[in-house]
């Protein structure tokens, strides 16, 4: 798997892998209760949340952002972590 460029690419990546891993276990993302969001920039938290609104229902999840000085295979601002309820 190719890493893609951008973070709202990498965000919508990261949203579809989660509903992918969700899926096979019978879920959605309804279920989800709780992400962790490893950023590499901060301030990127906000295009975090506008494109979680998009792909999440209100109330929305709990989120924390963690701020990282890397990511593993260099992504450069996203990854996320689930927790289901």
């Amino acid at each position: 798997m190719e890493m893609v460029q951008g973070i709202d690419a990498q965000i919508e990546q990261v949203i579809a892998n989660l509903k992918a891993v969700i899926a096979a276990s019978g879920g959605n993302l309804g279920d989800v209760v709780k992400l962790n969001v490893y950023l590499t920039d901060l301030s990127n938290f906000s295009r975090v949340n506008e494109i979680m609104g998009k792909h999440f229902s209100q109330p929305y999840p709990a989120r924390a952002a963690i701020g990282v000085s890397a990511l593993p295979r260099g992504a450069g601002g996203n990854g996320c972590r689930g927790g289901a309820g």
